[in-house]
Parts: structure tokens; C-alpha cells; sequence
């Protein structure tokens, strides 16, 4: 080190959150004893302008060359100080920070105990930040494209918003058609607005809009490279028609030897579709697919003398000599809008759900009602002996969700509105129907949603609260065990039809995305955010963002707001044509490192490849770091057999003095 530390110690009260517990006095006094420090000082918000102008104007006229701050997570504020260096000519790298709140004064009661952990918090920060080097952090130039991952309502107002900023998106659907769980919907609460109005507008957009390639019924198989230079690999499966022959006309569906004999999926099974079908009407693309494993040319080979659906085709577009199509292309960054599932009620055996026809889930009943459904919107099912339109009609809310017993501990925020919103639909269709609604809390937190609760209400709608431990049949009727709660009254009621308010739930098929774009899950096992209030869209894997429910549950204004931030965060990288490398990232010693790849395969972010090097006229694998991949999280360093692979800042040199410091914490 040619340079003697000068370093100044920032304390910070950060209000009464450290203050209440911590004398602040005392560790500012104990600082300014430690080796080096030549200023220390306090102040209730460090991370205000005051408080960043007290660094400045030190560095300025004490000469200081470190600066240690002690005061909240890293996480919140690291890069705050760090720019604070940077504009008076310090290099950033050259701050430490002491988490004296997380880690001191809120886990702590006992003011001496946390004074004296917080002390030592400080000299730890004080050991390590006389060792830090002067780092410097790079561009690379960024892909002026995107990647959406997903096209219902989030994933297409994602892209529609980055294509309309100028940009090249590639927007990504599994299904045959975009449009995803909103398109399955009939009204929306609480403005009981046509789901269909609002969205298929938006699906033609995203399908005619000139600077979006729309890849439906296709999945993502693999993302290299790194921000702003991602490499995609897409598979376009073959829907065995020529969507540039095909008119949509709907004859080879009509005529195909299977007509109407499978569930069809986007009516939750209600209706039936062929084994060539459009998955709806207001479909986008509107054109036909084969079903694969439905097809009898495509199982056995054959289809009677031939195939009917292509005899009838006039246009010529059936071909079942077309093969699923790769595709590759460089993006920028990438927004992941994969949507949900929702909770599968036959965990919950005691509501009967398998067993009664009549037992169905809340999407099942959105299907029912809507007019583009199976029944052409006329509440008919089923109750075991004949098909009837329901008199009585029971809502059971929180089915998989606020549920330890099924592993869903979190609220899915949507049910108790839709549920309210198909009560009333049923008022509308089924004016003399009585309709009641099992709960345990009714949660209406959104714009609008409390009155509409209320207008339910007064339509006749009964709410009970009770949470029913059983459904059985007596007779042609389904019987709800519940005690009413409010009076203590156990209730045996009668229905004709059972709606389960089924909650949201994650995709089960969200391994593979995790998988590919190096995702973390937070405990409810929906995609995990960077941060939860300062990054709601970003995530761990920079230039990848989130939008939509594949985040967490939420409604469809909350879906699209976060879809709109999510775009908003992947054109910074796309307008600003470059994107920043983070300094701190692993480094190896290519004269020791011995080539045994252990980095390599423990490395979570595939950010080490190993490379041949000429070494003393011999060629010799080593170890190397893709700065641009590396988050320089030490996983490599943790595991490397010869100690030739260390992250910047957190060199052993450097790490050591603080655990030595740390010995007094017990």
C-alpha cells in the first residue's frame, strides 16, 4: 500500500431505530480511538444530503482516503455512499459499511450489549477497510432488444410498452395463444368490465405491432451470456398447420374424425375442443393446432383412408411433415411474465371436489358464466343425477390459500372480490337464487373494492363467517358443515352448486425458468424480487425483471402496473445502449490455480469457464471469470482446492483482520 489510511467513521442514529438502542456517543467516541481514524463523527440520517455533505466536504478537507459507515443493510444504502465517494474523486470501493441496525440494534433489548456489539461492528469495518483496493467497474454494450417471457395481460403490456419505446421484443408464449388467465374471464371486478373488451384489443396489438415478433405455442430451452448480451434459444413447436395457409375457418376442427371428444383446457375442462382446435374464440393468433398426442395420424400413423381435417382444409394449410424449429437470437434484457396456476382443490378432500360434479372451482364457475363458455354463460351443471339450474348456491373462500395444512400460508388477494363479483353475476343471471358466502376474513384492499363488497351485499348476498370443515351429499343436495363463528352456531346448509374460491398458486413448471434465468423463490415459492419495497421487479440476475403473478398474487390493475414498471426497468439498460459491470467480482491467480474445474461446477451463476494458457512453455487448463456473469458471491472461493480464485474486496488479506476484530462477539 504506498498511501497511509486516512479513514473517517460515520455513525448514523437512523432516527430511533438505532439510537433508541444504541449510544450512538459512545461508539462514535470508541471509533475515533480505533488505528487510522482521523474524523468520526454522527448524525441521525447518514444516507440524507446533510449527512452525505458531512463525507464530502471530510474527504475534501481532511484528505480522508477510506470511509467506513455504520449504520443499515449494505443492501439499501451501499450504493448511496458509494456514489458520494465518487463525486468528490474518492474511488467508491474505498467504503466499508458497519450494519449496526440488522445486525445490532434491532435484534438486541439490552442497550449495553448492543453498544458494545455495535462497537465492534465498527472496528471489524475499521480492520477490513484499511486493506480495500481501488476498483474499477466497466460497460459492455447492450442487445437493443428484449426478451418477454409469457404473453397474458403482463407479458403483453411489458412488450407493448418496450416496442413502443422503439425496441425490438421477443415476446414468448407456451400456449397456442396469447392472452393467458384473464383471457379465460368473463367480467373484471370491481367495474364489472368485459374481460374479453379490455384484453383482445391489447392481444391484436402485441400481434400487429411492428417492432414485436410474436412467438406463440414455443418455450425458451436456453439463456446464456449475461445482461445486456443474453443468448436465447427458442423452440417453435409445430402446430402441424401452415399459419400462413391457415384462414381459420374452424372446417377441420368440424370434420376431424375426434370432434369434441377432449376437455378442452381453457374451459377448465367444461367444454370439449378436437384434436385440431382454436383454444378460443378471440384466440391471437387465430389459427389452428394439432394436438400431438391426440391426433390419430400423429399417434398411430394413420386416420382412416386419410386424414378428414386435411380433406377439408381448403386452404390447403394442414402439414404433418412440419417439425418443431429452433430459433436464436441476442437480447438485452429479459422480463419473465409466466403467470400462475391455481390451487388444485382435490388437496382439500373434504370439500368433495373429485367426488361431486357440482363442486367446482372459481375459474371453473368464471367459464359457466361467460358467454363465450361451454354453456353459452347459462349456469348449468350437474348434481349427480341430472343437469339443473342451480337455486342454491355456496361460495367457500380461502381454499388454498391462509392454508398451513396445503403449504400456502400467503393471502392470494384476488378471491375475495371474484368471488363477490360471480355472486353478483349469478343475482343477474339467476335473479331468485339464494346465495351464500363461507369466509374467514373478507380482504377488499383495492380501489373500489369496499364498495363493491357493500353493493353485494345489499343485492342479498349472505356472507357467514365460518370456515366449513366438510361437504357431503344428502340426497340431490350438497350439505355444508360450518359453524358460524359470529354466533358460535353450527350450520348444516343445503346447496345445489358449491363454488371453491381456489387460490393462486406457482406455476409447477417454473423449475425450468429458474433453472435458465439462475431465479431465487421466496418461501411462498413465487419468484423472489431483489428487494421488496426498492426493487419490486428486479431480481437477483441482473437484466432479468418480473411482472405479473409468476411475482406473487395480485389482481389485474396491480398485474399491469408491475408489468409497466418491470418495462420501464428493461429499457434503461436498451436506451442507454450499455450497461455496468460491477468491480467486485471473483479474480483468479492463473499462476496457482491447478485446473480441476471445481469452480466451475460449483459456480451458480456458470460465470467460470476453464481456459488453456500457456504456462512456463506448457499448455495448462485454468480457471476464468466472466466478470459480466460473476456476482462475487465466494461460492468459488469457498470451494477452490489451492486458493487461486478470490472476490475483489473480500481477499483473505482482507477478511481476516475483520474476523479478528469480530472475535469479542459472542
Amino acid at each position: 500500500m504506498t498511501e497511509k489510511p486516512k479513514l473517517g467513521v460515520y455513525i448514523c442514529h437512523c432516527g430511533i431505530n438505532i439510537a433508541a438502542t444504541v449510544d450512538v456517543e459512545e461508539v462514535t467516541e470508541y471509533a475515533q480511538s480505533l488505528p487510522n481514524v482521523v474524523v468520526a463523527r454522527n448524525y441521525s440520517y447518514m444516507c440524507s444530503d446533510p449527512g452525505q455533505l458531512l463525507i464530502k466536504n471530510d474527504i475534501k478537507e481532511h484528505g480522508l482516503n477510506r470511509v467506513v459507515v455504520a449504520s443499515c443493510s449494505p443492501r439499501m444504502h451501499e450504493p448511496t455512499f458509494r456514489k458520494a465517494l465518487q463525486e468528490v474523486g474518492l474511488n467508491p470501493y474505498y467504503l466499508e459499511m458497519a450494519n449496526i441496525r440488522e445486525q445490532g440494534s434491532w435484534v438486541h433489548e439490552d442497550r449495553e450489549a448492543a453498544t458494545a456489539k455495535a462497537k465492534t461492528l465498527v472496528a471489524a469495518a475499521v480492520a477490513k477497510v484499511r486493506l480495500l483496493e481501488p476498483l474499477t467497474s466497466r460497460e459492455v454494450d447492450a442487445e437493443p432488444a428484449a426478451l418477454v417471457i409469457g404473453a397474458g395481460i403482463a407479458g403483453i403490456q411489458a412488450a407493448l410498452d418496450i416496442a413502443d419505446a422503439g425496441f425490438k421484443v421477443y415476446l414468448v408464449e407456451k400456449s397456442p395463444s396469447v392472452g393467458g388467465r384473464m383471457a379465460q374471464l368473463d367480467k373484471t371486478f370491481p367495474t364489472l368490465d368485459c374481460s374479453a373488451c379490455i384484453l383482445t384489443p391489447k392481444m391484436v396489438d402485441a400481434a400487429n405491432h411492428p417492432n414485436i415478433e410474436l412467438l406463440a405455442y414455443s418455450e425458451v430451452e436456453e439463456v446464456g451470456g449475461f445482461v445486456g448480451n443474453f443468448d436465447v434459444k427458442v423452440r417453435k413447436k409445430a402446430r402441424y398447420v401452415d399459419v400462413s395457409k391457415c384462414t381459420g375457418c374452424g372446417d377441420c376442427a368440424k370434420e376431424c374424425r375426434l370432434a369434441n371428444r377432449f376437455p378442452n383446457e381453457f374451459d377448465e375442462g367444461l367444454g370439449k375442443r378436437s384434436a385440431i382446435y382454436l383454444p378460443f374464440p378471440q384466440a391471437v393468433p387465430a389459427k389452428y393446432t394439432i394436438d400431438p398426442e391426440k391426433c390419430l395420424f400423429l399417434t398411430r400413423g394413420r386416420c382412416g383412408k386419410s386424414p378428414k381435417c386435411v380433406d377439408a382444409c381448403r386452404a390447403e394449410a394442414i402439414d404433418f411433415e412440419q417439425k418443431d424449429e429452433i430459433v436464436t437470437f441476442k437480447v438485452g434484457a429479459i422480463v419473465v411474465a409466466t403467470g400462475f396456476d391455481v390451487f388444485d382443490p382435490a388437496k382439500k378432500p373434504e370439500y368433495g371436489y373429485t367426488d361431486y360434479p357440482n363442486v367446482i372451482t372459481g375459474l371453473e364457475m368464471e367459464r359457466l358464466v361467460s358467454a363465450s363458455g361451454p354453456t353459452g354463460g347459462d349456469i348449468v351443471v350437474h348434481n349427480g343425477e341430472e343437469e339443473i339450474t342451480p337455486k342454491e348456491i355456496a361460495f367457500i373462500q380461502c381454499v388454498g390459500s391462509r392454508d398451513q395444512s396445503v403449504g400456502n400460508e400467503y393471502c392470494s388477494r384476488v378471491c375475495c372480490m371474484y368471488t363477490a363479483k360471480q355472486a353478483h353475476l349469478i343475482k343477474d343471471k339467476i335473479p331468485d337464487a339464494t346465495v351464500k358466502v363461507y369466509y374467514m376474513d373478507v380482504r377488499a384492499f383495492g380501489k373500489g373494492f369496499e364498495e363493491f363488497y357493500d353493493r353485494v351485499r345489499r343485492e342479498g348476498i349472505r356472507y357467514v363467517r365460518g370456515n366449513p370443515s366438510e361437504i357431503f351429499k344428502r340426497g340431490n343436495k350438497l350439505v355444508v358443515k360450518v359453524e358460524d363463528t359470529l354466533t358460535a352456531t353450527p350450520l348444516e346448509d343445503e346447496f345445489d352448486l358449491v363454488v371453491l374460491a381456489v387460490g393462486l398458486e406457482p406455476r409447477s413448471d417454473d423449475r425450468k425458468i429458474i433453472d435458465l434465468l439462475r431465479l431465487s423463490q421466496s418461501p411462498d415459492r413465487f419468484f423472489l424480487e431483489a428487494h421488496p419495497k426498492l426493487r419490486p421487479v428486479d431480481t437477483a440476475s441482473d437484466g432479468v425483471f418480473l411482472a405479473g403473478c409468476c411475482q406473487g398474487p395480485k389482481d389485474i390493475p396491480d398485474t399491469v402496473a408491475q408489468a409497466k414498471g418491470a418495462a420501464a426497468s428493461a429499457l434503461i439498460p436498451l436506451a442507454r445502449g450499455k450497461v455496468a459491470i460491477d468491480a467486485q467480482v471473483a479474480e483468479v491467480i492463473e499462476d496457482t490455480c491447478r485446473g480441476c474445474g471445481f469452480c466451475v461446477s460449483i459456480c451458480p451463476y456458470t460465470a467460470i469457464e476453464l481456459v488453456t494458457i500457456n504456462r512456463m512453455g506448457h499448455s495448462v487448463e485454468v480457471a476464468r471469470v466472466n466478470e459480466a456473469l460473476c456476482k462475487g458471491c465466494g461460492s468459488c472461493s469457498a470451494g477452490c482446492l489451492s486458493n487461486s480464485i478470490q472476490p475483489r474486496s473480500f481477499r483473505d488479506r482482507q477478511i481476516l483482520p475483520q474476523i479478528a476484530a469480530l472475535g469479542g462477539i459472542r
